[in-house]
């Protein structure tokens, strides 16, 4: 995406609507190791200003619904909202489905809206290879980031590592209460939705059991206590208690250094994971003595330093057979 005059592109990628984001996030799929592709990455990394929300949850939870939801209330309170969600890949094509973009209601003229769909492509995180390079353009631009995992049940525990706040969504009479205490998954959350809050007693008693299951499993920040929340997407029930409750997490990591601390470690997890996935395990043992300390130094970027770090890799491997793409 060329900057237009006078602009810087990160500039241009603000001031240009939905078109500049889908042709900024067209470019980073394409060209990620394109120079100006990295030079907006490592600018929108220092620009950061949105609040980013990870929805994760089983199959037919009512995410996608939730999601909706979330950016009506959003968008009525005159926050933007950049949404990101996880598509289940078709076998052919290895493209996203797109079954839950379709259940989102959105203004197609709203600019202060926009949704991208991506394919999981049989990653059992429940994200996109790409979503945290989309989420630092969505976040440099937006006042608030959603991303909605596949669906894929105990495995979606990457959600973790880029969004500021984890909602995890159960929903009555299935279990899935117990069945997260189990698998380690209640130490995800930092807010827990009971959806389907209209079937009443069930929803009540599964708001009961999810609190009481926190009590003995989780291990919540300092301070912050994990809430459990009825919400009704189709009723509009709870929506509005459940941005406030966000509100309240996001004030609560603006204080003494939480977020910055935060997307410093998750831009750590960024920097190994694409060198694990590049070089392999070996490459990453290989890279740690580059490592040591902070993986990224003040003033860098993951972009920048998994540059550096590649490049000294590529270096000693003696071959020229390595392309740097993000999240490859």
């Amino acid at each position: 995406m060329s900057a237009a005059p006078g602009l810087t592109p990160l500039e241009a990628l603000r001031s240009g609507g939905k078109r500049a984001m889908a042709v900024a996030l067209a470019r980073l799929e394409a060209a990620p190791g394109e120079q100006q592709t990295l030079a907006l990455l490592d600018a929108a990394y220092a620009g950061a200003r949105a609040h980013v929300v990870g929805l994760t949850g089983p199959p037919g939870v009512g995410k996608s619904t939730l999601l909706s939801g979330l950016i009506q209330g959003y968008r009525q309170r005159g926050r933007t909202v950049g949404a990101i969600t996880i598509d289940p890949s078709s076998r052919k094509s290895g493209g996203a489905l797109l079954g839950d973009r379709a259940r989102i209601e959105t203004a197609p003229q709203d600019d202060g809206v926009f949704v991208r769909s991506m394919a999981a492509r049989g990653r059992l995180g429940g994200l996109a290879a790409l979503t945290p390079a989309a989420v630092v353009l969505m976040r440099s631009t937006y006042d608030r980031v959603i991303v909605e995992t596949v669906g894929v049940g105990q495995s979606e525990t990457e959600v973790a590592a880029l969004s500021d706040t984890v909602v995890l969504c159960v929903q009555p009479g299935s279990g899935d209460s117990l069945q997260y205490m189990k698998a380690g998954i209640a130490e995800i959350p930092d807010v827990v939705a009971v959806t389907k809050a209209d079937l009443g007693t069930a929803a009540r008693k599964a708001k009961s059991d999810v609190a009481a299951a926190l009590q003995l499993a989780a291990a919540p920040e300092e301070g912050w206590t994990i809430p459990v929340q009825l919400v009704s997407s189709l009723e509009r029930q709870g929506i509005e208690a459940l941005i406030d409750t966000l509100d309240d997490h996001a004030r609560f990591l603006g204080a003494d250094g939480r977020l910055e601390r935060k997307r410093a470690a998750q831009a750590e997890t960024w920097l190994q994971d694409a060198l694990r996935e590049e070089f392999g395990r070996y490459g990453l043992a290989h890279a740690a003595r580059w490592l040591e300390g902070p993986a990224i130094p003040p003033g860098h970027s993951p972009f920048r330093r998994l540059r550096e770090v590649a490049r000294k890799l590529r270096s000693e491997r003696g071959t020229e057979r390595f392309a740097w793409e993000i999240g490859r």
